[in-house]
């Protein structure tokens, strides 16, 4: 009779050789061949020729087969894991929507990072909590922050273009030669940020808070202005070329107009009613 010893060293080899994958499929390709192989020595020995001529058509069958059906299976599987990649990324955003912790804040914005890398742009931040991060260069293209905590945080040469922001903090931030273009930023506050070459061009900036900020060279041109709070703004060469809803009243708070742009019209009446701010 085998021991108990034997049957368990058995098992153990067994096991070993189960859990290791690669050496499974040198095994079983070991012991197959030898079969196949046994089984066609007579034809090898009898039919050579025709037998090799099979084997050469079955050789062509199987480079089909792996261009053809391996790489789409290849593709269907990549494709597969990379939704799965991305819908995991998503579902981390929602589970950490609402929790105001720096934790929370980083893991968010990992899984924004990890997104873009995946060519996802438009991404569900409503209500997320991002403060003192580093979003640098990330692309937010038409994606909704309204209401986010964005504060202290630094977003240079980000992308938000066409984004909602409607209600969300940007205060005491970084977004120097950030693209907002078309933005939707109604109410938002910019208060103390660092704004220097941003572009505000068409964006809806109604009632927004710019107290403090530092604006110099921020293209605004075309964008809606109505209610926006420049005081103690620097304006400096800022473009509010074709803004709509900007009024002398809210120009006269500011820090600085100097060489700031404007429409004929309103630029006349700020040197008449406003030299000391355009240096005139």
């Amino acid at each position: 009779m085998i021991s108990t010893n034997k049957i368990k060293r058995l098992q153990d080899t067994l096991n070993t050789v189960v859990e290791k994958p690669l050496l499974t499929s040198t095994i079983v390709l070991i012991a197959v061949s030898l079969v196949v192989l046994s089984l066609s020595l007579p034809y090898y020995l009898s039919d050579f020729d025709n037998f090799w001529s099979q084997i050469l058509a079955e050789a062509h069958g199987m480079i089909f087969d792996i261009a053809v059906i391996g790489i789409l299976i290849f593709w269907l599987n990549e494709n597969g894991q990379t939704r799965q990649r991305i819908r995991f990324y998503r579902d981390e955003i929602d589970d950490f929507r609402l929790w105001e912790s720096d934790e929370a804040a980083f893991r968010t914005v990992g899984n924004i990072k990890r997104l873009n890398r995946n060519k996802i742009f438009e991404v569900n931040l409503v209500n997320c909590f991002l403060a003192r991060t580093n979003l640098n260069y990330v692309n937010l293209t038409a994606s909704n922050l309204n209401s986010a905590n964005v504060s202290q945080s630094t977003m240079v040469e980000a992308t938000l273009m066409n984004t909602r922001m409607n209600q969300t903090n940007f205060e005491n931030s970084n977004l120097n030669q950030a693209n907002l273009k078309g933005s939707f930023a109604s109410g938002a506050n910019f208060r103390d940020a660092f704004l220097i070459k941003t572009n505000f061009e068409n964006a809806f900036l109604i009632k927004a808070n710019f107290r403090n900020a530092y604006l110099m060279e921020a293209n605004l041109k075309n964008s809606y202005l109505m209610g926006a709070d420049f005081e103690n703004a620097s304006l400096y060469k800022a473009d509010f070329r074709g803004a709509k809803g900007l009024s002398i009243e809210q120009l006269a708070k500011s820090k600085t107009l100097y060489l700031a742009r404007f429409d004929d019209e309103l630029l006349e009446q700020i040197k008449t009613e406003l030299p000391e701010l355009v240096g005139t």
